[in-house]
């Protein structure tokens, strides 16, 4: 099912050979970029962004002035221009002044933080500018803060994004994931509109190993495949739980996207009681598929995931999708569309150096790493698509963001194929366990009384219109869930049928991708919102009863 390489074992011979996988992409992506009809400008802005970078040591200027002599931009050949400039838009100078004077990767997150109106950053001392807020925040007065939360043990902490409401009766939390080696900051345009609703407080992460959370080594000492998966999730969900009792959390709303709303699943299975509902957008690896979870199966041939990088938010907007869930979306018995899954994304060819790549456990940000200066230049092929349709200077400020991102030392990045199969499908698909989601043992039996097990609470999984994703899936674990509060409800005492909670539904966002957080800001927060509401006035209503 899996066959993986310690990144030790990376050695001369690989890298020459991941060098050539580059060329190979870049060749590539010229016949994909010939065939397409979306034009992109060869004089993108996003080399001439101001860098607030700082001078190395003085003992480190020889070294750094001979490095900077063999990737000086006057000195790089200068390649033919046409298909290729299309479909990675940044030059080669360009690309290789920003990685000689790119900004930190916390620079660059705060660039991006800066574009959140209305909320101030708390002073140095930790206090709240109360006038300024009064002055300037029509939603009442809120604040963020950054830190990095430490958790035990060595090279083991959480990057953290806090909004406070200031002032205000606050019972409740929202904790937001992000997904596959991104980062907290593509959130910036939904932390002002979600810290609106009153009474919440208000938490962006970033996964550890990944964005600016520390990067210790990824090991799995695990030798079957189960064991392998229980022991990835448990990497990522067991510093989350650990930061919870940081924070001194007692419950919290958790909301992930992608691969964030597949840990956010294993999160709620198995730390129960902990949650009072769970978001779920885009999220990877629900449907099952036969190969994913086989090992004695092939590599798929196909796969829905290249939509992912072929996909262009300006295209999403005017319904040219890469996918086709809106037949499935208006179909009048999703039940039965669920089950036999006949609408889905089109899935494309998956190139053979991918599938090498994923097998040799090598992520696509050591590509980033291994290219230097043409790294950004290869990181503009994703940025230019999936941020197009915002100003320039929030373009560019998350294309720096990302590349800072991607170019850090691996860690994380390196759980992706233990988790999932070449075609983005789960090795332990969701549909499978998402029905015991709030289902758990809170409380073990003692032999005067019974076990105290978890009432279920609202599920909600969100899609966009034209996901790659499939939505199909979602559905049926919608019925799935469904199914299991029938059973509960059947079988439970009446004053376990009193604190029955559970619900799911499925939730479309139109002119929206995968990224549906990104591509359709406005329509996303009102959804999200109204959940926020829902599950505070539910909270009150409980606290009054009790």
């Amino acid at each position: 099912m899996l066959k993986t390489y310690p990144t030790s074992l990376l050695t001369l011979p690989k890298r020459l050979k991941l060098v050539s996988v580059v060329r190979r992409l870049d060749l590539d992506s010229s016949a994909s970029a010939s065939a397409s009809t979306s034009t992109h400008s060869s004089n993108s802005n996003y080399g001439n962004m101001s860098t607030d970078a700082t001078l190395p040591p003085p003992r480190m200027q020889q070294q750094h002035q001979q490095r900077a002599a063999q990737v000086h931009p006057d000195n790089l050949p200068k390649p033919p221009q046409g298909a290729m400039t299309a479909f990675f838009p940044l030059g080669y100078k360009e690309a290789a002044q920003q990685w000689w004077t790119g900004v930190s990767a916390r620079q660059a997150e705060r660039n991006v933080l800066n574009l959140i109106p209305f909320i101030k950053e708390a002073t140095a001392d930790g206090s709240s500018p109360l006038l300024d807020l009064a002055k300037s925040d029509p939603f009442g007065q809120r604040v963020w803060r950054q830190s990095l939360v430490q958790l035990s043990g060595k090279d083991r902490a959480l990057n953290e994004l806090a909004i406070e409401r200031v002032g205000e009766q606050v019972d409740d939390t929202l904790v937001i994931l992000h997904g596959y080696g991104a980062g907290l900051g593509l959130f910036y345009q939904n932390f002002e509109p979600l810290s609106r609703v009153k009474g919440w407080n208000l938490y962006a992460l970033d996964m550890l190993g990944m964005g600016n959370s520390s990067r210790p080594p990824f090991k799995i000492r695990a030798n079957d495949p189960q064991g392998k998966i229980r022991e990835t999730e448990a990497w990522f969900i067991d510093a989350l739980e650990e930061w919870r009792r940081v924070r001194n959390i007692e419950k919290f709303t958790l909301m992930g996207h992608s691969l964030g709303g597949y840990l956010a699943v294993s999160y709620a299975l198995k730390y129960p009681g902990r949650l009072d509902k769970l978001i779920l957008a885009s999220p990877a690896g629900i449907p099952e598929d036969p190969w994913a979870v086989s090992a004695g199966m092939p590599e798929p041939e196909t796969s829905t995931m290249g939509n992912e990088f072929t996909q262009d938010q300006e295209s999403i907007v005017r319904r040219e999708s890469a996918g086709d869930n809106r037949t499935f979306i208006k179909a009048t018995d999703k039940k039965a569309a669920a089950k036999t899954n006949t609408t889905t994304p089109p899935k494309r060819p998956i190139p053979g150096w991918l599938v090498w790549l994923w097998d040799a456990n090598v992520s696509p940000f050591s590509i980033v790493r291994l290219t230097g200066p043409l790294g950004p230049r290869f990181v503009s092929g994703w940025t230019s698509r999936r941020f197009n349709h915002l100003p320039e200077d929030e373009k560019e400020a998350l294309h720096t963001y990302a590349y800072s991102l991607f170019r850090q030392k691996g860690s994380g990045e390196y759980a992706l194929p233990y988790l999932l199969a070449p075609g983005a499908y789960a090795r332990s698909p969701v549909v499978n366990r998402i029905a015991e989601v709030g289902r758990q043992i809170i409380t073990p039996a003692t032999e005067t009384t019974p076990d105290v097990r978890e009432a279920g609470f609202p599920i909600v999984m969100m899609y966009g219109e034209n996901d790659w994703m499939d939505v199909a899936g979602g559905y049926l674990a919608e019925e799935r869930i469904k199914q299991r509060i029938v059973e509960a409800l059947l079988n439970s005492t009446e004053e376990e049928r009193q604190r029955e909670n559970g619900s799911a539904k499925v939730v479309i966002v139109s002119k929206a991708g995968h990224h549906l957080y990104l591509d359709n800001p406005d329509e996303f927060n009102k959804y999200v919102q109204k959940e926020l509401e829902a599950t505070r006035a539910y909270g009150l209503r409980m606290k009054g009863l009790n």
